[in-house]
């Protein structure tokens, strides 16, 4: 008897990854899946927080994906490794702050440490050739395969046979007959492939899974970097720009002011890191204020702001609450901003 091969798939949770794992299943592979968090991914408690989303499922499309082919999902955490990809990469950025093409590389490589280590045959990932600009392209699916050092042992099954033959392959460990040779952005052949092997309720079919390919989101990063005065992040960073309007009266201070409840009780968990306010004579939203420095003068600015986004809006004053860095309370009775008064520049 031969020894079951054994292929690693990239999950993202979408459909493409989905089908991608499927079908080298059925040719009796052994298949397990990983997923990379960067905590860039759209997906996750963005969905759990805004009411606006309660009608969306309340899950992580990666294992989602993981139960509907019933395989072992191995989700690793590459936050701080890939921080040199999101701010230093080889090949540029996409429309956006979306490293793309080098994101692909790096993961593709991530993989190929694993399979090396646990004794796997080889990669698959969901690749459609045409489907993205930058990372999908007939002529950046070979330097992910060599700059990754995968080399071809990464085989794209929904378009294996658009490119020249793999490992996989040749060694017979699957047939290229039955791979396929999709391309372009429709992807009515993978939901034609979904409906075939019964996938129904899968993430939308054309949606990202990166928020650094939201023009809004990189702008608010761009905006981060500015004011700091380096490109540098942390995790708590960037799931901060996910939530929230960002205003900036001050190229100096920014104010993150929710939107709804479900905001206001995520923002209330950074209350001990951050300058905040709240309303108190009208229900309003909280506040976290990013300031290198921030005096009375900017404390009645950012009252009268986070006010014209209160209940308050349209009364002569509102009372505010403002909690500075050492943690001692303040009071300011104040005149909601008008609309007219706050730039359009503000908004971020």
């Amino acid at each position: 008897m031969t020894t079951p091969r054994k292929a690693l798939a990239l999950i993202s949770g979408g459909l493409d990854s989905l089908l991608a794992a499927r079908v080298i299943q059925e040719q009796g592979i052994h298949v397990e899946g990983v997923n990379f968090f960067t905590g860039f991914c759209v997906e996750g408690h963005t969905h759990a927080i805004r009411k606006k989303d309660q009608a969306k499922p309340k899950r992580n499309n990666a294992l989602w994906v993981a139960e509907q082919l019933g395989i072992k999902l191995h989700i690793v955490d590459i936050v701080e490794e890939y921080k040199d990809v999101v701010l230093n990469p080889t090949h540029g950025y996409g429309a956006n702050l979306n490293p793309c093409l080098d994101c692909k590389i790096f993961m593709v490589h991530k993989a190929q440490e694993w399979i090396d280590k646990h004794g796997f045959d080889f990669i698959i990932t969901g690749e459609v050739i045409g489907q993205r600009p930058m990372s999908q392209r007939k002529d950046t699916m070979p330097v992910v395969a060599d700059q990754s050092g995968a080399g071809d042992r990464l085989l794209r099954p929904l378009c294996a046979q658009n490119l020249p033959q793999t490992m996989p392959e040749r060694e017979g460990w699957v047939d290229r007959e039955r791979l396929y040779g999709f391309s372009g952005r429709s992807r009515k052949p993978q939901m034609a492939l979904a409906k075939q092997y019964g996938f129904e309720d899968y993430a939308t079919p054309a949606g990202g899974c990166c928020f650094l390919t939201d023009e809004n989101y990189s702008h608010k990063l761009g905006d981060l970097w500015q004011a700091r005065g380096e490109r540098r992040y942390e995790l708590d960073d960037i799931m901060l720009l996910k939530v929230g309007r960002h205003l900036r009266p001050r190229p100096y201070f920014k104010m993150i002011i929710s939107r709804e409840e479900g905001e206001a009780r995520f923002l209330e968990g950074y209350r001990k890191q951050f300058r905040h306010m709240r309303t108190v004579s009208h229900i309003g939203p909280m506040a976290l204020i990013d300031a290198s420095r921030f005096d009375q003068e900017d404390a009645q600015i950012a009252a009268s702001l986070l006010a014209r986004f209160s209940q308050g809006r349209d009364a002569p004053s509102v009372e505010v609450e403002y909690i500075d860095e050492l943690g001692v309370a303040h009071g300011f009775t104040v005149p909601p901003m008008s609309p007219a008064q706050i730039p359009k520049e503000w908004y971020l």
